[in-house]
C-alpha cells in the first residue's frame, strides 16, 4: 500500500507499554509529535497505588509477574527521565543500595551506579503513561491494532501505518514497540517485502510467581536480600527468587523446567509456598505473621530468546521502520533485564532521531547498528546462561550429568564459576553485578585478565556454602510439593 509522504505527520508508536510509552515520552521531548496505537484499554485512574492493583493487562501477560529495574534502567532514568524517577519514588518505590549484599570492605568509586529500583512493572508502567498522557503533543489511542504498513512509491520507506479500522495514518516514522509479537515482520511479510532469520534460543523455562504485602512495622523485612536487590537463588534444579516491590510489596518467582510434569504442583498455593518455604533466603518471606498474599499463584512459560533480524545489520532495512525493546530483542526473563533494555534503546533511538531526522539509508543503518550494540551482548550472554541452565536443570530431572555447554568466548569463566569467586572477593563481586545489573557488557568484564586472573584464583568452588542455606535437593522439593507420595 502506498500513501503520499507528509512531513508533518506524527511519528507513530505502535505499542503502548514500557517500551511505546518510553519511546514516546523521549521523541515528545525532543519536539517530535507523537501519536501511540495501543490495542487494550487504558488504566485505571486514582491513586497510582491502587490503580496498579486494579489495571487488567491480558495483552501483556507478563506485566502480572516479577519485575526488576536493574542499575542500567535506574542510570537511564536519572539521565533521562528524572521526574519519572522522583515520582515513582515519591509514590512509593524504593532504591536499592546493592553493595549492602557485597563481601566485606570500603565502598570504592561507581558504587553508587548500583542501585536497583524496587518496583512493580504495572506501578512504573502506569506513571509513565501518565507522564506521557500529559505531555503537549501526544495522542494516545486506544482499542487500535496497527493491522499494515502505508508505502512511498518506491516501497523502499514507510509512510505510514493502516489500523484494524480501515484508518491510513501518514507517519514521519513507525516505531513497532508490539513486544514479544514484533509485529512488523508480518507488516513486512503482508507488504511483499522480504526479511530476514531471526536469532533464537530456548530458555526451557516456566515461571511461577505471586504478589504479597509486607505487614511488619517500619522498614523491617523478612530476611536479608543476599543478591542486593534480591533474595533467594538459581541453583542446580530450579530457581526461587524474592523482588522487593513499591508501597510496601513484593513478589516471590519459582522456576522451574518446562518438561518437568512433577513441578505443575508449583500453580498450587499449597505446592507454590511449599517450594518457597524450602528455599534459602526465600522461606522467611512466607511468614503468614509478616506478610498478607494479594494474588494467587499466576504460571506464564517463558519465550525464547530472539534477536530480530530488523535488530541486525548486513540487509536492507525500510526507511521510517524502527522496532524497539522486545520487538527488536527478547532476552531470558529470568535475568529481568527486559524493563531496562527497553529504556536504553527507547532514548537512544529518539536521540538518534533527533541527530538524524532525514529518513533513508544512513538513519536506517545507524538506527540498526544500534539496536545491535544495545541488544546482541545480552542476546548472547543470555542464550549461553539459559542453555547452560535448561541442559543442567534436565539432567537433574533425567538423572544423567549434564552435557557440557562451551563458552560464549573461548576462555570466559562459566557464570556459576564466577558467582562463587564473587562470594568472597569485593572486586570480582563488583564486576558480576555490574553485568547483571547492565552496567557492563560481559566482554567489558569477564574478558578481562585481570578479573579473569581473580576468579582463578577463587579456586574451582569459590566460598564454601553454608549447610543451612543449602538448597533443597530435588528429591525433597518434590516431596514437599507431593506430600505422602514417594519420588
Amino acid at each position: 500500500m502506498t500513501a503520499p509522504e507528509t512531513t508533518a505527520a506524527p511519528a507513530v508508536v505502535a505499542g503502548g507499554s514500557i517500551a511505546g510509552l518510553a519511546t514516546a515520552l523521549a521523541l515528545a521531548e525532543r519536539g517530535v509529535p507523537v501519536r501511540v496505537l495501543e490495542r487494550s484499554d487504558p488504566p485505571p485512574e486514582g491513586p497510582p497505588a491502587k490503580a496498579a492493583d486494579l489495571w487488567e493487562r491480558p495483552t501483556t501477560p507478563q506485566s502480572l509477574h516479577s519485575h526488576i529495574l536493574t542499575s542500567l534502567g535506574v542510570r537511564v532514568l536519572r539521565e533521562s527521565a528524572p521526574r519519572l524517577l522522583e515520582s515513582a519514588l515519591a509514590e512509593g518505590a524504593r532504591l536499592l543500595d546493592l553493595t549492602e549484599a557485597a563481601p566485606a570492605g570500603p565502598r570504592e568509586p561507581g558504587d553508587d551506579d548500583l542501585v536497583a529500583l524496587a518496583v512493580r512493572r504495572t506501578f512504573l508502567e502506569l506513571l509513565l503513561y501518565r507522564a506521557v498522557r500529559d505531555l503537549p503533543g501526544v495522542t494516545l489511542d486506544h482499542g487500535t491494532t496497527v493491522r499494515g504498513l502505508l508505502l512511498d512509491p518506491s516501497r523502499s520507506r514507510v509512510t505510514g501505518v493502516v489500523t484494524d479500522l480501515g484508518e491510513r495514518l501518514p507517519a514521519r516514522f513507525v516505531v513497532d514497540a508490539t513486544g514479544r509479537r514484533a509485529s512488523s515482520l508480518a507488516w513486512l511479510t503482508d507488504a511483499g517485502i522480504p526479511v530476514g532469520e531471526d536469532l533464537t534460543a530456548p530458555t526451557e523455562l516456566r515461571g511461577f510467581t505471586r504478589f504479597y504485602r509486607l505487614d511488619a512495622p517500619g522498614d523491617a523485612l523478612p530476611g536479608p536480600l543476599n543478591r542486593g536487590n534480591a533474595a533467594g537463588g538459581i541453583w542446580d534444579h530450579y530457581a526461587a527468587v524474592v523482588h522487593l516491590a513499591d508501597n510496601r510489596t513484593f513478589a516471590i518467582a519459582v522456576g522451574a523446567p518446562t518438561a518437568d510434569p512433577a513441578t505443575n504442583l508449583l500453580r498450587t498455593t499449597a505446592g507454590f509456598t511449599a517450594a518457597a518455604r524450602l528455599s534459602p533466603h526465600v522461606a522467611r518471606w512466607t511468614d503468614e505473621r509478616l506478610v498478607t498474599p494479594l494474588s494467587g499463584v499466576r504460571a506464564i512459560t517463558m519465550p525464547p530468546n530472539v534477536l530480530r533480524s530488523t535488530a541486525r545489520p548486513g540487509r536492507w532495512q525500510v526507511a521510517g521502520l524502527f522496532p524497539v525493546g522486545d520487538a527488536a530483542c527478547v532476552t531470558d526473563p529470568l535475568y529481568g533485564r527486559g524493563m531496562s533494555l527497553a529504556l536504553q534503546h527507547a532514548f537512544a533511538l529518539a536521540e538518534l532521531l533527533r541527530a538524524h531526522p532525514e529518513p533513508g539509508a544512513e538513519q536506517s543503518e545507524r538506527a540498526v547498528r544500534l539496536a545491535e550494540a544495545i541488544h546482541r551482548p545480552w542476546f548472547e550472554q543470555a542464550a549461553h546462561d539459559s542453555r547452560a541452565r535448561a541442559r543442567l536443570w534436565r539432567s537433574r530431572v533425567e538423572g544423567a550429568p549434564p552435557p557440557p555447554v562451551p563458552p560464549v568466548v573461548p576462555g570466559r569463566p562459566a557464570l556459576a564459576r564466577i558467582a562463587g569467586a564473587a562470594a568472597g572477593d569485593p572486586a570480582v563481586w563488583r564486576g558480576l553485578t555490574r553485568v547483571l545489573m547492565g552496567l557492563n557488557t560481559p566482554a567489558e568484564v569477564f574478558d578481562s585478565a585481570a578479573f579473569r586472573e581473580r576468579v582463578g584464583l577463587a579456586g574451582a568452588d569459590g566460598a564454601a556454602v553454608p549447610a543451612g542455606l543449602r538448597p533443597p535437593t530435588r528429591a525433597d522439593l518434590l516431596a514437599a510439593l507431593s506430600p505422602g507420595e514417594r519420588h
